[in-house]
């Protein structure tokens, strides 16, 4: 194999109109985040992208025994304890009994002190559909106007959807979707669950994949989703293997282009998560729920790599923000959630 590439911060850097677009972008998100008692079902102010969570659960991340030697220095133990929250992404919080498929696995790594080394959002769906980052704040910002102004706004979003359409066409995207389509109904543990966008492992750039073994896709399919989980993780181990890819050469590992896939570089394994049944803590929990899994949060050396990631840190840190502003004026106190 070539030797891998490094990272530069030149991936995660704007132009002068992308940087404009986001200002605007981010008074949106302050807008909503504002109204988002009223928007969404609950008394307190949300992110405008929520979590809904089904789970939470403490498990361990066993490293191979041997992993190639370029990656020896970041894993320096057998195994690393975990918090994962399971959970369903939504704009709205809503107390609905079906929710799309769009599963989230996130994955909190921390230190023998306690101390956070990296944070991991996993969710069940490898690919983004949007590479351009005007086009991303554009409907962004038209999504977030629609939900706050209803139906002036609507139009917005059927224009910058058009735009959208190129970049939905690609072979990688078209047979993900038909995979997903054909899975929608399946057990939320059976998918494979994917980072999308790049990641920094020292001065690599990576993707990672979560491969769960040996579980039922017709698990549960009669329950509710947070049901048929909880059930299942009281009464069974659950494991599964954590796979990445090494970023080479932009032509075929992509930073920036995130509805195709990496080709030429192989996966490999770096170890297993494991969850032991009976591991579940209580979601309800003022702890647990309060926990963020904030890929910006992790060690400086572990955080995420691209244009449309850094888009991601700056709207996190406007929409805490405006939620605690918000949260401390209807509850008296800094409530995070």
């Amino acid at each position: 194999m070539p030797n891998p590439l490094q990272y530069n911060k030149k991936f995660d850097e704007l132009n002068e109109e992308e940087k404009k677009l986001l200002e605007i972008n981010k008074k949106t998100i302050a807008d909503f985040v504002e109204q988002s008692s009223s928007i969404s079902d609950v008394n307190y102010a949300t992110r405008n992208a929520h979590a809904k969570t089904y789970a939470v659960a403490k498990g361990t991340f066993r490293i191979e025994p041997d992993i190639p030697e370029l990656l020896r220095p970041f894993f320096d133990k057998e195994k690393f304890d975990l918090t994962i929250r399971f959970s369903n992404a939504q704009l709205k919080i809503k107390n609905s009994k079906k929710d799309i498929p769009a599963y989230g696995f996130a994955v909190q790594i921390r230190d023998d002190n306690g101390g956070l080394l990296a944070n991991y959002p996993l969710v069940n769906f490898p690919l983004f559909p949007i590479n351009s980052v005007p086009s991303f704040l554009k409907l962004f910002t038209a999504v977030n106007k629609f939900y706050i102004k209803k139906w002036s706004h609507l139009f917005p979003i059927l224009i910058q959807g058009i735009k959208m359409i190129p970049s939905l066409l690609t072979a990688d995207m078209a047979r993900n979707v038909i995979k997903l389509m054909g899975k929608r109904n399946d057990f939320i543990l059976s998918f494979d669950y994917y980072s999308v966008g790049a990641y920094r492992l020292g001065d690599l750039i990576i993707k990672i994949k979560l491969c769960p073994r040996n579980v039922d896709r017709d698990t549960g399919r009669k329950k509710k989703i947070k049901e048929s989980l909880t059930n299942y993780l009281k009464i069974h181990d659950f494991t599964a293997d954590v796979l990445i890819q090494i970023c080479y050469d932009l032509k075929d590992q992509p930073v920036n282009k995130l509805n195709v896939e990496w080709k030429n570089s192989p996966y490999i394994k770096i170890g297993e998560v494991k969850i032991d049944k009976g591991s579940l803590l209580d979601s309800r929990n003022c702890t647990n729920e309060l926990l963020s899994f904030n890929p910006f949060e992790s060690k400086i050396f572990f955080q995420p790599v691209g244009k449309i990631q850094k888009l991601r840190d700056e709207a996190y840190k406007v929409s805490v923000q405006t939620r605690r502003k918000i949260n401390k004026l209807l509850h008296g106190k800094g409530v995070e959630k």
